[in-house]
């Protein structure tokens, strides 16, 4: 019993002492002090740009020549001859085409023909009448003399008056036969197909052999430098640019430079202007169409090339900027992270304007000297803390045109 009864004390006292160890331990967890909190994040801040800016309209365009010429022939026949290259330059009065001049050749000899045996016969006719006006001459004294009789001098006049008839239808006649040549000469050298304008030449759209009249079109040739740009702009653009106060619509229009962005995404060098503008809207599109011409040296530009115009609207005054990158957009709705006193957060709802390289304007929302987080927005909450850091507004670094 007294055995059983020390091995019973002494898993007691073992239990106790495991307890208090286990006890002390806990207690001593407890008395340790709470950690830190985390430091403010680190945001890049940017101060809000205040400066002029120029509003772009952006449209796109078509380009058409400048003129462009449908070649037809004047004259029907067989095409004998193609005398240009296809998509070449070409002049004026160029010869592109031959017409068989074989039938026109020979209308021409025969109306020469024409006017030559008409001149034969207006000769003859004045000699007739020459002889006419001789006999009427010697008879009249002698009639009234009673030497001949009357009646014979009735025939002289009547003859003479049948001569001057008929040369005055040699004379119409001989104005018939040189109208005539002149058609035919027309037409023989009309036989050659020539280029009413300088520019370039199309395909042709007929082969050699084939029979032409004047409704065949040959081909067509577009004159392309300067090359006319055509593009259609709203209503309200249209209001703003003939509003100007004190400014000629027209001769502001035409003044205003124009900048064409081409499909491969570069800018065309040479500026241009605005030649005219339509003369009604389009009710279901609500735009008017304006035309434009770009200088082209080298025929870089081709007709059917589409491209991008843009040119100065308005100019925005005291306008407010910031980064692209600091403003977000939620279902629609743009917003920025603005630091008010004490370095914390705002989010502020904005309502942005036109764009200007790497900055946005912002129409609503901000005043100047606000400040916005541009970097490390995405872990940043309203109300809360941070620690600014200035930043250059532009991206990695790059300069900001002010």
């Amino acid at each position: 019993m007294i055995v059983h009864d020390t091995a019973r004390r002494r898993r007691r006292l073992l239990g106790l002492t495991v307890a208090v160890i286990s006890m002390t331990v806990l207690a001593a967890c407890e008395q340790k002090a709470a950690p830190p909190p985390p430091p403010p994040p680190d945001v890049g801040v940017v101060e809000v740009i205040q400066k002029t800016v120029p509003v772009y309209g952006d449209w796109v365009a078509s380009l058409e020549g400048y003129t462009n010429a449908q070649i037809q022939p004047q004259v029907s026949g067989y095409l004998i001859r193609q005398d240009y290259q296809e998509g070449s330059f070409v002049r004026k009065d160029q010869i592109l085409f031959e017409i068989d001049p074989r039938p026109f050749q020979a209308a021409l000899d025969q109306a020469k023909g024409q006017l030559a045996q008409a001149r034969g016969q207006l000769a003859q006719a004045r000699a007739q009448l020459q002889l006419a006006t001789i006999n009427v001459n010697r008879d009249t004294p002698l009639a009234k003399a009673r030497a001949i009789a009357q009646s014979q001098l009735d025939t002289d006049v009547q003859t003479k008056a049948q001569d001057e008839a008929l040369v005055t239808t040699g004379e119409a006649a001989i104005q018939s036969g040189e109208a005539a040549v002149e058609t035919a000469q027309l037409n023989l050298g009309f036989t050659r197909v020539r280029s009413l304008i300088d520019g370039i030449a199309g395909f042709a759209t007929t082969q050699i052999g084939n029979l032409v009249n004047n409704t065949t079109v040959l081909t067509t040739v577009s004159r392309v430098d300067p090359i006319k740009v055509y593009f259609p702009i709203s209503e309200q653009e249209y209001l703003r640019f003939v509003q100007k106060p004190g400014a000629d619509p027209l001769r502001s229009a035409r003044e205003l430079p124009l900048q064409l962005t081409l499909a491969t995404g570069s800018a065309f060098p040479h500026p241009g202007h605005i030649i005219f503008v339509d003369r009604s809207v389009n009710p279901q599109t609500g735009t008017i169409q304006v035309a434009a011409a770009f200088p082209n040296p080298g025929n870089i530009l081709r007709p059917g090339q589409f491209a991008r115009v843009r040119a100065i609207e308005t100019v925005q005054q005291n306008a407010l900027l910031v980064p692209q990158r600091a403003v977000s957009e939620l279902q629609g709705m743009y917003q920025v992270a603005v630091l008010s006193a004490g370095n914390k957060v705002t989010i502020q709802k904005v309502t942005p304007g036109v764009r200007e390289g790497a900055l946005w304007v912002i129409n609503q929302g901000l005043q100047a000297g606000d400040r916005v987080i541009a970097d490390g927005t995405s872990k940043i909450r309203d109300g809360e803390i941070v620690n600014p850091q200035p930043v250059s507004a532009a991206p990695e670094g790059k300069p900001v045109n002010e």
